[in-house]
């Protein structure tokens, strides 16, 4: 029932044949193979990193329990001549580094921070000694004096991976499961130097694909900035003395929409649920059925939209969206922190209900986030 997005507190790009060039300012992450034009195989890889306080705070003061999942999430800015078969990789690094000032554009190149070569260039920091690596950590390197790409932790419970095919390509938007990864950090098996996310060995430095996939970095003007999402199900369902609605013949409403939220907040959403055809009676007291209150069934969802561009920005799921119910009724609560502020969005419900139907309660429900 709960989703927490945390905000990269830097990103960059590593660019092989530019072994010193810092881009940490981009608002464009790039994780390509591309022949140079001295005719070299040469690729991109992205880091990025997740405040470590942030990390800390959620999971000291907000998960209450020891089941939950974080997801490494990356926006596709622009693709071109991705082939039908591809997978990513994501590992936690194993070195700090610099984010730097630089861009892929300037010239003269910007060398102030992580680079191919450099964790930070301004103190002469390499990523690692190309004659032995530590223990239970590797880095990889184009060939000859060109030494660098990242350091990062081997055991493969670290490793996270996403796959993409012919038929998922449209959608190449990156969500890599790290749970193991960040787990170890906050539990300080591993630092928190954060991740790499690279090709697997099979197309980097090779002749058989060459593509770009490009991603909206930590410093992107838009609305789809990278995020670590942590999700966990908290939900709790007891309906005390309500009735649980059966069919599509109800309506609901949230009594509590104050419309206007902060940014830092958290809000719970009651739902109030009607039926929409209430029986007409024919007495002095001052029951109604018009005012009875029912429950949602306990498969029910909800979803956030942003009402601008029409997308999904927190979709339906059976574990991390449930909705709850209590003796005053439904519910679910929303951590504002992971929208983007000045922005309005629409709340939608899904149910499903006794006889296997699936109803969808959008009744232009209406609210902001500001800063």
């Amino acid at each position: 029932m709960a989703i927490y997005k945390i905000f990269p507190e830097k990103s960059a790009t590593l660019y092989s044949y530019y072994p010193t060039l810092n881009t940490g300012l981009d608002e464009i992450l790039e994780l390509s193979t591309f022949l140079s034009i001295d005719s070299t195989n040469e690729v991109s890889r992205i880091l990025l990193k997740f405040p470590t306080s942030d990390i800390n705070s959620v999971f000291t003061n907000n998960v209450k329990t020891s089941s939950f999942d974080c997801y490494l999430k990356l926006f596709t800015a622009n693709t071109s001549q991705i082939p039908l078969d591809y997978t990513i990789y994501s590992h936690p690094l194993a070195s700090d580094w610099n984010m730097g000032t630089g861009r892929l554009a300037n010239l003269p190149i910007t060398t102030d921070g992580a680079s191919w070569a450099y964790t930070n260039q301004l103190n002469g920091n390499v990523w690692f000694n190309p004659l032995s690596f530590p223990n239970g950590q590797t880095g990889s390197y184009k060939s000859g004096s060109n030494i660098g790409g990242g350091l990062w932790y081997t055991a493969s419970s670290y490793e996270a991976t996403q796959s993409f095919t012919y038929t998922s390509t449209t959608d190449s938007d990156i969500e890599l499961r790290v749970t193991n990864a960040v787990s170890a950090s906050y539990t300080n098996k591993i630092s928190n130097y954060g991740f790499i996310i690279k090709h697997s060995g099979s197309i980097e430095f090779t002749t058989a694909s060459k593509f770009e996939t490009k991603y909206f970095s930590s410093t992107t003007h838009t609305i789809y900035p990278p995020c670590l999402e942590i999700r966990w199900n908290d939900s709790s369902y007891t309906t005390g003395s309500q009735a649980v609605i059966d069919s599509n013949l109800y309506v609901t409403s949230i009594g509590n929409n104050k419309n206007i939220y902060q940014q830092d907040s958290v809000q719970r959403f009651n739902v109030k649920v009607r039926a929409k055809y209430p029986p007409r009676t024919y007495q002095t007291s001052s029951f109604s059925f018009a005012l009875v209150n029912y429950a949602l069934p306990s498969s029910s969802y909800w979803s956030i939209k942003d009402l601008d561009t029409d997308e999904i920005v927190v979709d339906y799921d059976t574990s991390y969206t449930k909705i709850s119910c209590n003796a005053s009724g439904s519910y679910f609560d929303v951590y504002m922190n992971g929208l983007e502020p000045e922005r309005y969005y629409k709340l939608l419900f899904k149910s499903i209900i006794s006889n296997s139907e699936t109803v969808v309660f959008d009744e232009n429900y209406y609210f902001k986030v500001i800063r």
